[in-house]
């Protein structure tokens, strides 16, 4: 695989307080740093400025669409300082790049897309993205082109032509019910189809900080594996098996891009 998009939650980013998981952020660097220096283009899809925010600014909860939006503005500015370290520190460049449906929705503003995601490959710059939430209610509120960063990394992975789309969460992939009810839950190790059986396995948000559950990784999946794109869900405590996952080992759950 030459090229892949990995997608990174609020919930893998942070612990319970909204704090920056930064043992999970270091290694999630350096493994995709890794992943980088062996060759392969990365382009890291990541949510948690609107968390990271509110905790920056002492908000325990937000009452209002401006605060969430000023939280996320405030929270970017973190998540990128956090990255530009750590990436810089394993030898790699990186450049931010925030969407709006929009961007993705117009064929002018996608085509200059496209020549931007491409241009930063091509100087070996890993692009990190995320939803613009300061000027772009989408993913705050649930709705619009976009909505969340689950189906964010899809239309990047699709958009930039990807090879593989890894979606980190905080599950160890999809079950046959919920193993937080059912202990005798199993995992899906491979999904060849998305069926109505499979849609029905999918619940709602998993936290407080992250806007997305596995009704949106199934959307996610929906897009990616149309556009010829293998996607995989993993657990995000474990960030180093995205190596693992690269080189085709069956990890969580492996959704199978159409031809």
């Amino acid at each position: 695989m030459k090229r892949i998009v990995i997608k990174v939650g609020s919930s893998t980013l942070t612990y319970e307080t909204g704090r920056l998981n930064l043992r999970r952020i270091e290694l999630l660097s350096r493994t995709l740093a890794d992943l980088h220096n062996s060759g392969m283009e990365v382009i890291l899809v990541t949510s948690g400025a609107v968390a990271v925010g509110m905790s920056k600014l002492g908000i325990t909860s937000a009452s209002g669409i401006g605060v969430k939006q000023a939280s996320a503005a405030v929270g970017q500015c973190e998540l990128m300082h956090i990255y530009d370290k750590l990436f810089g520190e394993y030898g790699c460049n990186v450049a931010q790049i925030l969407l709006t449906g929009d961007d993705v929705a117009d064929e002018v503003r996608r085509k200059n897309l496209e020549l931007t995601f491409n241009s930063l490959l091509e100087m070996r710059t890993i692009p990190i993205v995320n939803e613009n939430d300061s000027v772009e209610v989408a993913e705050i509120e649930h709705i619009a082109v976009l909505g969340d960063n689950d189906t964010l990394s899809a239309i990047v992975a699709d958009l930039t032509g990807a090879d593989l789309l890894v979606l980190l969460t905080d599950t160890d992939g999809l079950y046959d019910s919920d193993p937080r009810k059912n202990p005798d839950a199993h995992i899906i190790s491979v999904v060849e189809e998305i069926t109505p059986e499979i849609e029905l396995m999918a619940g709602g948000a998993g936290t407080s900080r992250g806007t997305g559950g596995f009704a949106t990784k199934l959307r996610a999946a929906k897009i990616a594996t149309a556009a010829g794109v293998e996607m995989a869900i993993i657990n995000g405590a474990s960030p180093d098996k995205i190596s693992r996952v690269v080189a085709g080992d069956r990890i969580g759950t492996r959704f199978l891009a159409k031809k």
